[in-house]
């Protein structure tokens, strides 16, 4: 996995814990799977543009968030 991909991640997990969010909650919210969403932060899978945009809307983010 590229190093920019896991920045990516680090950052999502980071803003997901300071915004208290539980991966339960976020997967409701987001319509992705508990399951697919801990793989995302465990690094095992690689998620695709769309699934970071659902992601930043469920967290009331930009997709941009996620890359700066």
């Amino acid at each position: 996995m590229d190093k920019e991909v896991q920045t990516v991640i680090e950052k999502m997990k980071k803003l997901r814990k300071e915004k208290q969010i539980s991966i339960l909650k976020l997967s409701v919210e987001s319509g992705i799977s508990r399951s697919h969403l801990f793989y995302i932060e465990s690094k095992r899978t690689i998620p695709s543009l769309e699934t970071l945009a659902k992601i930043a809307h469920a967290m009331n983010l930009q997709l941009k968030d996620f890359f700066v």
